[in-house]
């Protein structure tokens, strides 16, 4: 059966691509060029469609989506947390989850969170790799059984670190942070043992025989991204992005979709030459990012330095976002802060949206400050990204002036009726019309 990227190739407009057009309200022809040009994924196990996955599209024809990373550790292994963690981001926005487990039964994990994942679904194969083994251990047998199982068990994207060669290694000595990527290094580590080449690299064409048989999307990796601001668009970076570029090509070649994983810390001024040069690297490729993370000083806040650094990243060239919680660098997130990073990154995409003039992109905005201007307190907490905490801190203020709430007031619950601009404004606008 032939992958999504070899039907639209043939011209064939499959289910998926339908229904991506028809949630994104675009011509369905548009889709099936964009992905058949591998501008565009639709990241759809074969599996997972027969189940509960609802396609959805990642390019710059679309609008910007996001992904949330949940998962076990060594330190907390509970399935149950997991679940929740992935309902908080699903009810939020997240439009893709990744199981980065390395604790406790990762199989039954992963087979429990994709039975209620209705979106693409996602993992870091070589994490799977060294359980139960050292990482010096891993060989070919052991890469294609771990690939070949998740792969059956419906995951839609892995990201596979492939691109970091052993030639590149030296290129980290003036490194403040060296390698920051759990994965990448993991394979680092594997080729000084060995003193030979990235296996993934090595073995790539194995792997992309097995993803073309369930439709699988390459994330490829981005071992070398920096994790300080002061390691950005080095050489290392740069040196494994060009490979990248050449994997990119030849994944496609196989039938297999492709989207590239790129930075990491980045300074703001540097965001935008970052998503250029990988498109004119990977050929247009859809770009995947963490965050970018604009300054190295804010721990406990990082979901705001990354919302920044999306904003430009998605404006410039990406069109996938990976969330920051505000506990990134300092532990692993609960629901409450798997809720704030998908939150923080949904308003990073939707700003971007709104910059490049995206069709449709402003509707909502216009509909809440149509609300906003009428006082409509229901519509206006409806049509909010957050409607929950919304209500909750309208629900605060009324308080605090003594109401219960302020359905039909003339005033705001900010200002009070004296200081009220809204009011003034209807004011005028009622005696200005009455002139008229």
């Amino acid at each position: 059966m032939a992958t999504q990227l070899q039907n639209s190739k043939a011209g064939t407009i499959t289910e998926q691509i339908r229904f991506v057009a028809e949630r994104e309200n675009i011509d369905a022809e548009l889709v099936r060029s964009e992905l058949a040009g591998g501008r565009l994924v639709i990241p759809a196990n074969k599996l997972h469609i027969k189940t509960n996955l609802k396609p959805v599209g990642i390019g710059r024809t679309l609008t910007t989506k996001i992904n949330a990373n949940i998962g076990t550790s060594s330190v907390r292994s509970s399935v149950e947390a997991e679940i929740k963690k992935m309902e908080a981001a699903l009810a939020v926005g997240a439009d893709a989850i990744m199981d980065l487990s390395t604790g406790g039964d990762l199989d039954q994990t992963r087979k429990e969170l994709l039975a209620q994942c209705p979106v693409p679904f996602g993992t870091v194969p070589v994490y799977q790799m060294i359980e139960g083994r050292n990482v010096e251990d891993i060989d070919e047998k052991t890469i294609l059984a771990v690939i070949e199982k998740q792969a059956e068990q419906g995951v839609d994207f892995f990201t596979i670190h492939a691109g970091l060669l052993k030639e590149y290694l030296p290129l980290l000595e003036k490194r403040v942070g060296g390698i920051v990527s759990r994965g990448g290094a993991l394979l680092a580590k594997w080729m000084v043992y060995h003193d030979k080449q990235n296996p993934m690299y090595e073995m790539f064409d194995d792997l992309c025989g097995i993803m073309a048989e369930y439709d699988i999307c390459f994330s490829l990796g981005d071992g070398l991204r920096p994790g300080a601001i002061a390691d950005a668009t080095d050489q290392a970076q740069i040196a494994e992005l060009k490979t990248l570029g050449e994997l990119t090509q030849r994944a496609q070649e196989a039938g297999c979709q492709v989207m590239v994983e790129g930075p990491g810390h980045i300074p703001f001024d540097q965001i935008q030459y970052n998503m250029e040069i990988q498109q004119q690297i990977c050929n247009g490729a859809p770009f995947y990012v963490l965050g970018p993370i604009v300054t190295d000083i804010a721990p406990g806040y990082d979901h705001i330095t990354s919302a920044i650094g999306g904003t430009a990243a998605a404006f410039y060239g990406a069109s996938f976002l990976c969330y920051v919680t505000p506990r990134e660098h300092l532990g692993l997130p609960n629901a409450d802060d798997v809720r704030a990073g998908v939150i923080a990154t949904k308003i990073a995409a939707h700003a971007a949206d709104v910059a490049r003039g995206l069709k449709g992109a402003t509707e909502r905005d216009k509909r809440l400050s149509i609300a906003r201007a009428n006082l409509d307190w229901k519509t206006h907490l409806d049509e909010s990204l957050d409607p929950q905490t919304a209500e909750r801190m309208h629900r605060e203020a009324c308080k605090e002036i003594g109401v219960k709430e302020l359905p039909t007031a003339d005033y705001c619950s900010m200002c009070g009726r004296q200081w009220c601009s809204i009011r003034i404004n209807r004011e005028i606008h009622d005696k200005v019309s009455k002139v008229n």
